[in-house]
């Protein structure tokens, strides 16, 4: 009875151990996370810092192309597995797959209500669902804009080579155009800017709503005026081949850079690392940045999600609630340029004080944060990033010289319609 007794011990003992096993903690029995972005968030070494400070937790970090990475987000959705444990979603994509937020974790369960006063307010709400009764997703960086310009190119045009004084040529988007058709009578080994997209980009994510309606999201791209300003603008430099025609962040746009094939570009925070990068240290020094026509911008920023596929829902959200942060973001702006979303992180000393000298020293914490505190924030409706494609694809027509400006607006109007549908 006694042997008996003890046997039934011995089994009651292990299965205890069994379970035990499986409500341990990561740092006993060890728990594998996925991170997906696109592009280049710099995590790298934050992804890094994380594991060594939570033992048991290892990261993937997953990385795709812009498009790629959206459209795989569908499509594990859709199928109900194969998406990681914290998804990036870009602020044009967000509207799309807010219709389906009953796929993402509801983190106001996790405590994330309690960090609204991290962020301004806009940028908040971007990332709610449900009428705001849902969060979503947590804001990483937003895409603060400057002007990017080559020195030695304007001191080629009799035009001023400092920063502010440079800033002072145009005030407004019109003025910058003015000065394109100055720059092009008197410099011929370059053109002004990079490209036509580029250029209605920038102005096009300073009004406030672009193709579609804030009130009720109805298509509005064919009587919306901002968009037709800036569509002209663009067109018209364009038409008058002042541009490089090269597509931003492809190998032509690379090369143009390290050629010295363009004099402006209105650069996002981040791109500084890419002109950089594909420059080469023989331009440094030659680029400058000053402030960017019509005052701030934004032209992107992203939100980490959770999938409610995820297996480990509470350390997804840790690990997205800590990138987010402001610690973080001031490092992630101070070693990669990203533009932090959060007033209490591009006001820190740390990010105000950041020179660049590949940039000629410029100021690029102070110009920059001075974009974010001027930024108005810009209706993404439904179909955003459906139509969004077709006023730039027509662009490229005008550039080229395949299509007037009237015509391809014409085109891009009844393209953008049938694709709002």
């Amino acid at each position: 009875m006694a042997s008996g007794l003890r046997k039934s011990l011995l089994v009651i003992a292990a299965l205890t151990g069994l379970v035990g096993a499986g409500c341990a903690p990561a740092e006993e029995q060890g728990i594998e996370l996925s991170i997906a972005t696109f592009g280049e968030f710099g995590y790298g070494s934050l992804l890094k810092e994380y594991e060594a400070a939570h033992p048991g937790i290892r990261i993937q970090n997953r990385v795709a192309d812009f498009e790629a990475h959206h459209k795989a987000i569908a499509t594990q959705l859709a199928a109900g597995r194969g998406a990681a444990d914290v998804v990036a979603i870009e602020e044009q994509y967000m509207p799309q797959f807010r219709q389906s937020a009953d796929k993402f974790v509801d983190l106001n369960g996790f405590g994330a209500g309690g960090l609204r006063a991290q962020w301004p307010q806009w940028k908040w709400e971007q990332g709610l669902a449900d009428s705001g009764r849902i969060v979503m997703g947590l804001g990483t960086d937003m895409g603060g804009l400057a002007m990017c310009f080559r020195k030695d190119y304007f001191a080629q045009a009799g035009l001023p080579t400092e920063r502010a004084a440079v800033a002072a040529l145009w005030p407004t988007w019109e003025d910058y155009a003015k000065i394109g058709d100055l720059f092009s009578g008197k410099v011929s080994s370059a053109k002004f800017a990079d490209s036509a997209g580029g250029i209605y980009t920038a102005v096009l994510n300073q009004s406030p709503e672009n193709f579609f309606s804030a009130k009720d999201d109805s298509f509005i791209a064919d009587r919306n005026p901002a968009l037709r300003r800036a569509f002209t603008i663009a067109g018209q430099i364009g038409a008058k081949g002042q541009t490089a025609r090269v597509t931003p962040f492809t190998q032509p746009w690379n090369v143009a850079i390290k050629q010295g094939s363009f004099a402006t570009i209105a650069c996002l925070a981040w791109m500084l690392t890419q002109i950089q990068e594909a420059g080469g240290p023989e331009n440094a020094g030659k680029w400058d940045v000053a402030a960017v026509p019509g005052g701030g911008g934004n032209n992107g920023g992203s939100f980490l999600t959770v999938p409610t596929q995820s297996k480990h829902q509470r350390e997804a959200y840790d690990l997205a609630k800590w990138l987010t942060e402001p610690a973080q973001e001031v490092r992630l702006f101070t070693e990669s340029n990203i533009l932090p979303s959060e007033p209490a992180a591009y006001g820190a000393p740390e990010v105000l004080s950041k020179t660049d000298p590949y940039f000629s020293g410029a100021p690029i914490g102070r110009i920059y944060a001075a974009s974010a505190d001027s930024l108005k924030p810009n209706y993404r409706g439904l179909k955003d990033a459906k139509v969004r494609p077709t006023f730039g694809t027509a662009l490229g027509r005008v550039e080229s010289g395949k299509q007037t400006l009237d015509a391809a607006w014409d085109q891009a109007v009844t393209e953008a319609r049938a694709a709002a549908s």
